[in-house]
């Protein structure tokens, strides 16, 4: 979901046409996959030659949580981006789109067009967020098939997802808070892993209440929220009222 939120302020700092927005992400969830396998690879194989690595991973997934939960809702600048910066000190860009191509001829040269900059933002933003993604996959299993196919499924639901949300993502403003306990509960999970195994089942009923809880949390202060706002609109109309009826008395 802060995929998503991201993906929406990319979008909206680089001013992308609603009709490039899907070429964009078809690509980005490309190489999103590709990158993901070899962070799955790389995750396996240490995992299998240094188990003790696990503790590592757990204890940066509760970091990570911590981090999430206690984060100030707090402006993303885009324009910040190391890639872009880099990026941009050595490729020449045009001043404009240039329908949905990433790069353009002119004078005999070749030059990149924002939109092949805004690919290598969610480029660089996918990579972050897989660094606590795969850990937490790689705590329920270590078959590379599966961390595999199940990060490539979900990267294409977030795809769709981002359609079908982006209009109302910020309505669930509980829901960080929700997603940073389930990245320490992961992380838990395998902290104590080889000490206690937690049972599947287990584990997939606290990760569904805790999302259930944020989003129903988020419903009610969004509710609570709209009557305080209709109750102040209509003792502003009332006042407004009984002002204009002393006037005209």
């Amino acid at each position: 979901m802060d995929n998503v939120f991201v993906w929406l302020i990319i979008f909206s700092y680089f001013a992308v046409p609603l009709q490039y927005q899907h070429r964009v992400l078809f690509l980005g969830i490309v190489g999103a996959i590709v990158m993901r396998g070899l962070f799955i690879v790389t995750g396996v194989t240490l995992l299998n030659t240094f188990g003790w690595l696990i503790f590592v991973f757990g204890a940066f997934l509760i970091f990570t949580g911590i981090k999430l939960a206690l984060r100030k809702e707090e402006e993303i600048h885009p324009e910040r981006n190391p890639v872009l910066r880099l990026a941009r000190r050595f490729i020449p860009v045009t001043d404009g789109y240039e329908g949905q191509r990433f790069f353009v001829r002119q004078n005999g040269k070749w030059i990149a067009t924002p939109l092949f900059m805004v690919l290598l933002v969610v480029e660089a933003t996918d990579l972050v967020f897989a660094m606590d993604s795969v850990p937490a996959i790689l705590a329920i299993t270590r078959d590379p098939f599966i961390v595999w196919t199940s990060n490539v499924f979900a990267i294409l639901g977030l795809r769709a997802l981002f359609f079908l949300v982006a209009g109302v993502l910020h309505y669930f403003k509980y829901l960080k808070v929700g997603l940073a306990m389930v990245l320490c509960f992961v992380g838990v999970k395998m902290v104590i892993s080889d000490f206690y195994h937690l049972p599947t089942a287990v584990s997939l009923g606290a990760v569904a209440g805790i999302l259930a809880a944020s989003i129903l949390a988020s419903y009610l202060a969004t509710v609570r929220q709209a009557s305080v706002s209709n109750r102040h609109l209509r003792r502003s109309e009332q006042d407004s009222t009984a002002l204009d009826g002393g006037d005209s008395s």
